[in-house]
């Protein structure tokens, strides 16, 4: 499938992109990222130039990913959704070691949302809209608020989960409610 790049985004020389990927307006990649097949960007993104998109993802407006991240195949990022990379920010001290944040396949991030910088959000876990993601989030967790904590067991179609199996699609609950979590292979 052809790759579409609207006339307002700017893609640089040295960019990677995969099949079918769709980058919309007023968006930014930089040199160096690399962007898996079926990915979409929507309007007014930015992307560093370390950056690893997997495939299939989803990246509403206005979502800022900073180097060091890396996104699995078919993450969703919410609209305004942001990542830092620096554990200790100032403006007067140039650092460019940046922490490694890695987000796990299938995973969700809600809209406003910030991650902190060295974190792994596991699969298919869901962080709700506005949420403080600071520590390490588990496969299939569902985590919400300021400082983001565990609510929750999504299923990989996104329901929430309270019984053995998923209401919505009947997939077996991942965990056994000790917090150990089987993630199911695709």
């Amino acid at each position: 499938m052809p790759i579409h790049i609207d006339p307002t985004a700017i893609v640089d020389d040295g960019v990677t992109l995969g099949d079918d990927v769709r980058i919309w307006h007023w968006t930014h990649v930089v040199a160096g990222a690399v962007i898996g097949a079926r990915t979409m960007i929507a309007q007014g993104c930015y992307v560093a130039g370390t950056v690893r998109v997997g495939a299939g993802c989803r990246i509403q407006n206005h979502v800022s990913i900073y180097d060091g991240v890396t996104l699995a195949d078919d993450v969703f990022l919410g609209p305004s959704c942001v990542f830092t990379n620096i554990t200790h920010p100032r403006a007067h001290v140039a650092r460019k070691a940046y922490a490694a944040t890695t987000i796990g396949r299938g995973a969700s991030i809600g809209a406003n949302a910030t991650i902190v910088c060295g974190v792994t959000i596991g699969a298919y876990a869901l962080v709700g809209a506005g949420a403080v993601v600071t520590r390490d989030v588990s496969a299939h967790a569902i985590v919400v608020g300021t400082p983001a904590r565990r609510i929750g067991t999504a299923c990989r179609c996104g329901e929430s989960m309270t019984a053995a199996r998923c209401a919505r699609c009947g997939e077996p609950r991942p965990d056994d409610g000790s917090g150990a979590i089987e993630v199911p292979q695709p």
